[in-house]
């Protein structure tokens, strides 16, 4: 994995925030490989996150890439009465941190969220932590997990909000 790269992984994580923001669905999907995770861990107290899905709470969790498919279908169907109307986003990360040899990354990142239905604004922040891997010929997420700190959430946290 010599040729991962600091590039490589800025490209992706911006890109992912700028599709989700633009509700660019497919592109988001896109950068998943089919057997990507998908993790929301909930909190065990103040201090730890859970730490295994199979087992504790997580906020969300989706054990391969058809899981987002299916929540894209539900978003685009309007089937999701919790996400109508959808909420506008301004996804921002920063301190991206690139481990090469093991095609890993971290960042910060805050979520400036608008909800027209409560007309109100909130902001979701943490850090994310990604694992990639080469699939159907290029770079793609293969882990992504996400710590959120938030405090409170005022309403469901869904893959766009985060």
């Amino acid at each position: 994995m010599s040729d991962f790269s600091h590039m490589i992984a800025e490209r992706i994580i911006h890109s992912e925030g700028m599709f989700l923001d633009q509700r660019r669905w497919e592109e988001w999907l896109s950068l998943y490989a089919e057997d990507a995770v998908y993790w929301v861990p909930a909190w065990k107290d103040e201090n730890e996150p859970t730490s295994d899905p199979d087992s504790e709470l997580s906020l969300i969790y989706y054990a391969s890439r058809a899981g987002l498919v299916d929540r894209v279908w539900r978003l685009k169907s309007g089937l999701s009465v919790a996400s109508t109307p959808l909420r506008r986003t301004t996804h921002m990360t920063s301190g991206i941190l690139v481990e090469e040899t093991e095609a890993k990354a971290s960042a910060a990142f805050t979520v400036h969220c608008f909800d027209p239905k409560r007309r109100t604004a909130h902001n979701f922040f943490g850090r994310y932590e990604y694992q990639f891997g080469i699939s159907d010929g290029g770079w793609k997420i293969t882990q992504k997990v996400t710590i959120l700190v938030n405090d409170q959430i005022p309403s469901v946290a869904d893959f766009y909000l985060l």
